[in-house]
């Protein structure tokens, strides 16, 4: 029996009923569309976090990284053995793979490091499906490679520096031709076993452990891994960090995620009691699982207005530094303006480790050397210099005139210093280029060297705004003094690959460092040519009072040799340190926990997204 085709009035009904449905999904789909992108009460909604690097990354190998923007993405992905806590004030170093603090000898020359069983690399297929776990071989293995010439290391001088026994004889063999060999054991850098390693020093190191605490430098990596990908591993990071990297899209946008491999790690942050907004997060977030957002959206923003302005539109979520342009908008009187607090803004204002400073090429024949009419240009082209109207006009205020090279807030700093480095005065510095010859022989109105030849100081620079305006201060300056200065415009990374060759003749550059000053005297040390010493400088008297203030504890002592190797930093002036900068962040009333330890890069782990908060925003 068949059945009989349907009446021409269900047909009708059906296909009505058909337009309903599909007019209800049609609607279903425009209002996803339309509702906010990460909308509140939904249990899989992502949390992301968006944020914004003013300078190109380069790429996330520890041992090739030279730049703050990858290791800052790098420190993310990497674990070192220990790592800095995020709210102690003052400062404390905490294990962070490591199963304890390291084990010190009496003369600081042996320090012996546990790991904790368990903690795996996040899934990559090298693997092959199997989980990854991490051991004390694999640092060993991380730190070798910052020796092997082949991967050419901006961290090699820094981590050569600390005197590990039996490394530097592998590297002069690799220099010499033969393979670097990373199965050779080396007294000063074992794995005494599966979890255990061993590092033995040349010479005492009271601070060695600070070496480190840095996953951008000496986090560990997998041998397998860097073996499978060769010289593409700059675009393969693969650690035990918080996150992994899920996208990269060259110099506009890196997406970390939650990497789900990540050990159990709860947030335990110990605030300082006169800090009541670090309280309150640390009293929210105790417990919390880490890390707590999902996902890191980083974009590559270079000028300040679409910067600003992208953050006040809600397309970021945490503005790293007001740009300058807009200081007076945003915090006026250094004080959150109104209508953003009215909006829920959150601002954190700081004071930077760091030093902004421009560098004379050592090598270079126009403004390089040691004779006197070379030490006298370099002290008159940094006396030139008026600070306090670069603090005032192009910083806006966001600054302090440096003294030397160290920063606030680090072991060594002095207060008290005061040095020809931070000093403004345009009669002394056309009295020293007056009297070692620097005089205009052709009439022309600019001066010339002593022999003659037309003096020109070329300054490299980049294209975007605030160096400009920098440009101009330097333009000024040099004027006032009849000294002709010509400029070279390039990306970041290109004037970094020149300096790093020593190609540069002048080149202004920001440096920062953990919480010791021989961080920043590093840029003067001879052997740190090329990497951290960008100038280039080389000075016996400096480099035996680098060795010396290294191997003493902290103390009287210490600081003595500290400052003496400051006071010949300002009588050769390889550079002309600027200023010391301050920082207002401002994050979005969604975002929990947002604060600052200017030690530690990887804070992206210790913040979360209230999506409540977002979705009434978003209304």
């Amino acid at each position: 029996m068949t059945a009989s085709p349907p009446t021409l009035p269900s047909r009708l009904l059906r296909a009505a009923a058909l337009a309903l449905a599909l007019l209800a999904a049609l609607a279903l789909a425009l209002l996803a569309a339309l509702a906010p992108a990460r909308a509140a009460g939904e249990a899989d909604a992502p949390k992301v976090l968006r944020y914004s690097f003013r300078i190109a990354e380069t790429g996330f190998d520890p041992a090739q990284i030279s730049d703050l923007y990858s290791r800052t993405i790098a420190a993310n992905l990497f674990d070192a053995l220990y790592q800095w806590e995020f709210l102690a004030r003052p400062v404390r170093m905490r294990p962070c793979t490591a199963a304890a603090m390291p084990e010190v000898s009496d003369d600081f020359r042996t320090y012996t490091v546990r790991l904790r069983p368990g903690i795996h690399f996040a899934d990559d297929p090298v693997f092959k499906g199997r989980k990854r776990e991490l051991v004390a071989a694999d640092y060993v293995y991380a730190l070798k490679r910052h020796f092997d010439p082949r991967w050419k290391s901006p961290s090699y001088s820094t981590l050569n520096d600390t005197r590990m026994l039996g490394l530097d004889a592998l590297r002069a063999e690799a220099l010499a031709g033969k393979p670097f060999d990373y199965d050779r054991e080396v007294e000063g850098l074992r794995a005494l076993d599966r979890y255990t390693i061993q590092f033995r020093l040349a010479q005492p190191n009271p601070r060695f452990a600070q070496t480190l605490v840095d996953g951008a430098v000496v986090g560990a990596v997998a041998r397998e891994v860097v073996e499978a990908y060769g010289d593409r591993i700059m675009e393969h990071p693969v650690g035990t960090g918080p996150f992994r990297l899920a996208r990269w899209k060259r110099s506009s946008l890196i997406v970390l995620e939650k990497n789900p491999d990540y050990r159990d790690e709860f947030y335990d942050e110990q605030a300082p009691a006169d800090d009541p907004l670090a309280v309150a997060a640390a009293a929210r977030l105790k417990g919390r699982k880490l890390p707590m957002v999902d996902r890191v959206e980083v974009s590559i923003v270079e000028e300040n207005q679409p910067r600003w302005l992208a953050f006040l539109n809600g397309e970021h979520d945490v503005l790293e530094q007001v740009p300058e342009d807009f200081t007076y908008v945003a915090i006026p009187n250094n004080v959150l303006a109104p209508n953003l607090a009215r909006r829920g803004i959150q601002a954190l204002r700081y004071a930077r480790s760091d030093v902004s400073l421009s560098y004379f090429g050592m090598e270079n024949p126009v403004v390089g050397g040691y004779t006197p009419e070379r030490v006298a240009l370099r002290r008159a082209i940094a006396m030139a210099v008026n600070q306090d109207e670069e603090i005032r006009i192009v910083r806006r205020g966001q600054a302090i005139p440096a003294q030397s090279p160290i920063a606030p807030g680090v072991w060594g700093y002095d207060p008290a210093f005061r040095s020809e480095m931070g000093e403004f005065s345009r009669a002394r510095a056309q009295a020293l280029l007056d009297l070692h010859g620097y005089v205009d022989r052709d009439g022309d109105g600019w001066r010339d060297r002593p022999d003659g030849q037309p003096l020109v100081i070329e300054y490299a620079t980049q294209p975007d705004d605030f160096s400009r305006q920098l440009i101009t201060q330097w333009k000024k300056n040099m004027d006032a003094i009849r000294v002709r200065i010509e400029f070279r415009t390039a990306k970041w990374p290109e004037n970094l690959k020149a300096s790093r060759a020593g190609k540069l003749m002048m080149w202004g550059v920001g440096w920062s460092a953990g919480p010791d000053g021989e961080g920043f005297l590093s840029l003067g040390y001879g052997p740190s040519k090329g990497q951290s010493n960008h100038a280039r400088f080389e000075l016996a008297e400096f480099d035996r009072l680098y060795e010396l203030q290294k191997r003493l504890p902290d103390g009287p002592e210490r600081l003595a040799a500290m400052t003496k190797a400051k006071e010949l930093m300002v009588a050769y002036m390889p550079y002309k340190a600027h200023v010391h900068r301050i920082w207002t962040d401002l994050a979005q009333p969604w975002v929990v926990g947002y604060h600052r330890n200017v030690f530690l890069r990887e804070f992206w782990k210790f913040v979360d997204i209230d999506t409540a908060e977002l979705a009434k925003h978003a209304k």
